[in-house]
């Protein structure tokens, strides 16, 4: 079985910088992408950020420039640094696990970004 667990989450001012972190514990497949998502009150859950095993990136338009994700695969864990936050970055963020069979997710960590 599969686990992912985030940290890293809480409450910055607008400007702020948070770092977020998912491990992934369990039986992995070493071919996957690891991502980031997040869910803001009342919207639809969003792509944040993904990074794949081989190091490629993609990010959301309204991040691009303010965050960077990276990973460590010897550790199985994915890492969401986030700079210049801002109010509407405030979400539950996710961190899902994606191999050729399956999709795992997270409990998600709450970021607000609040003066």
């Amino acid at each position: 079985q599969v686990q992912l667990v985030e940290s890293g989450g809480g409450l910055v001012q607008p400007g702020g910088s948070l770092r977020l972190s998912c491990a992934a514990s369990g039986s992995i497949s070493s071919i996957n992408v690891m991502g980031w998502y997040r869910q803001a009150p009342g919207k639809q859950r969003e792509l944040v950020a993904v990074i794949t095993s081989g190091g490629s990136t993609n990010y959301a338009d309204p991040v691009k420039g303010r965050f960077t994700i990276s990973r460590d695969n010897a550790k199985n864990t994915v890492y969401l640094q986030m700079n210049s936050l801002k109010p509407e970055d405030t979400a539950v963020y996710y961190c899902k696990l994606t191999t050729i069979s399956h999709v795992y997710w997270g409990q998600g960590t709450q970021v607000t970004v609040s003066s």
